[in-house]
Formats: C-alpha cells, structure tokens, sequence
C-alpha cells in the first residue's frame, strides 16, 4: 500500500521566545497548587508543569526526546470509543489517533544522581512508534496509548507492570534520508524515514519537511489539541493508571508523509477501517520530565502512596 498524507492546512503558529530554562533538571518549588493559580486557558504547557509539581515528590524521570514525527487520523468516533476504555475528547465533535514517531535518549531518574543514572542506562536510549487517543477524564484532557512498539526487549517487559503501557518489542529505524536536501530546490528541506517491523505487521514512512520554518501551536488550534498534551491514562487488566509529563510547548512545522506499508497499525482496532490521514507535524526535540504513575479509581485519582486528589 502507497499513500501520501500532507497537513491539510499550513495551521497558525507562534514563534516560541528564547528560554534559557529549557533543557534544566532542577525542578523550582512551588508556593501555591495548581488549582489556586489563576492561568489563561491557552498557555497549556505552563499548566501543566504546575500541575505535574502540585505533588510532591515529581517527576520520576528525566529524559530528551528526538526527531519527532506526529501523524495525525481522523476516525469515526463510535468505532474508536470501542476501543478505548476512557471517555473520548473531542476537536469540534471529531475523534482523531495520531501515531507518534521518536528517539527517546538520555532517560535519567531525578533522584540516585550518578548510580541512579548507570542503573537505568540499559533502557535510557531506545526508539518507539507509538499508537495514541485523546481522552478526557473528570474533566482533564489527557492521551491514551492504544499500541508502542520500543526497540528495548527490556523495556517492554518493565512498562507494563510500572505504567500500565501496552508496549510490544518491534525492530524500529529511524534515520534521515540518504542525499536528500543537497539539490537547491530542496536546500530549505529535510526528509526523515522510518521502518518498523514486528510481529503484527510493518510501518514504513518518509517524512519531508521545511527545516527553518518551526513554530509552536496556535491556543485553540487543532495541532494544539493533538499536540500539547501533558497527561497519560493507561489501562494493564483490570488496573487503571496515569502519570503526567512537561515540556516546554513544542517547536513543529507541518510534514507531508508517504507511507508504504500500513498494516502494523491495522493490529490496534477496527477504527483503521474508516480512518484517514489529516496531516502530519516534525519536531527536532524537546526535552522532558516524566512523572511517577499512579492509581485511577471511580472516586477519584489516587496515588501509589494512597493520597487522593479529586480531578
């Protein structure tokens, strides 16, 4: 199968200022929590931080992640919510999955300094092709991962259990196309082409993109929707669970994409049967924190070390 998928719109961005805090470890303590702070509706990526550090002891985890592809399906929303075992969100009542292509590297615990850093290195640098949703529960937006392929063996084994991610082990290759670039008309260009292999099928993909034009979300816009999401629900049997993220907001441009070879994704579900392709975003990297999982119950968020917070 051969198929080509360009955004749909050159979608508004804003160019994201300088911010000589980005790519820090060192977490500033906050005065007050989230939800006594009065924030505009649109700077999502500083709710978010405030809110993944409204409990003590986050984040878990440091880590950078590189060369991300985002690409982006619109689907029938019965179908998927079939599939999913949270509530759907919804972009003006239409349902998307985005897979999302990346080299994860340098992932670090914050606490353990150095021996804590030598004991996670066999998993800190590994590739993933994850299968994602948008889920909304009591009241927060948030994603949930319907398939990851990893290229760690280990990592496989350990998300499950720690985060309740539906990990599989596939054979990824992410790297940038051979020449591409070099001819004039092409100079403001790059490609980027991924093969993933596994056990339930292939994903080949190439990715062209204009390097020097990256920009952030525009607040209200669809690629903000997909994009800047800061929470995670996961279910592994019968236990629900979630972890929260930050990251400075990301730095995309649109992508035109080619796939070759689609039939891995078909494994998540019948919501492929009316999906299309919307579009497709590339983000050279950002840098990230990663939270501590904990517990959903049906009266609230409750953490592994049994506090409770109502969302």
């Amino acid at each position: 199968m051969s198929a080509v998928c360009r955004a749909t719109e050159h979608r508004p961005t804003r160019t994201l200022a300088s911010n000589k805090s980005v790519g820090r470890d060192s977490v500033e303590q906050i005065g007050k929590s989230f939800f006594d702070i009065n924030l505009a509706p649109s700077n999502t990526s500083e709710i978010a931080r405030r809110r993944l550090l409204s409990r003590r002891g986050e984040p878990l985890f440091y880590a950078n992640w590189d060369k991300v592809i985002f690409i982006h399906y619109e689907t029938d929303p019965r179908e998927l919510q079939r599939c999913i075992p949270y509530q759907l969100d919804f972009y003006k009542g239409r349902a998307f999955v985005s897979l999302v292509a990346f080299t994860m590297r340098g992932m670090r615990p914050r606490f353990g300094g150095r021996i804590g850093e030598l004991l996670l290195r066999p998993i800190a640098t590994h590739d993933f092709l994850n299968v994602r949703t948008y889920v909304r529960h009591k009241g927060e937006p948030a994603i949930y991962f319907m398939r990851e392929w990893l290229s760690s063996r280990m990592a496989t084994w350990l998300g499950p259990w720690s985060f309740g991610l539906p990990y599989r082990f596939g054979r990824i290759e992410y790297q940038p196309s051979p020449g591409y670039g070099l001819a004039s008309e092409q100079e403001h260009e790059d490609q980027r082409l991924g093969k993933i292999e596994a056990d339930a099928g292939s994903f080949h993909f190439c990715a062209t993109f204009e390097v020097n034009d990256l920009g952030i979300c525009a607040p209200g816009s669809l690629d903000e929707f997909l994009l800047e999401r800061y929470t995670a629900f996961t279910q592994f049997r019968k236990c629900r669970r979630f972890f929260r993220i930050w990251h400075e907001p990301w730095q995309q441009v649109p992508a035109r994409i080619q796939i070759a070879a689609d039939n891995l994704i078909h494994s998540t579900g019948r919501w492929w049967r009316d999906a299309r392709c919307m579009g497709a975003s590339y983000s050279p990297a950002v840098n990230v924190w990663m939270g501590w999982p904990h517990v959903v119950n049906s009266f609230g968020v409750v953490s592994s070390a049994g506090e409770e917070l109502i969302l």
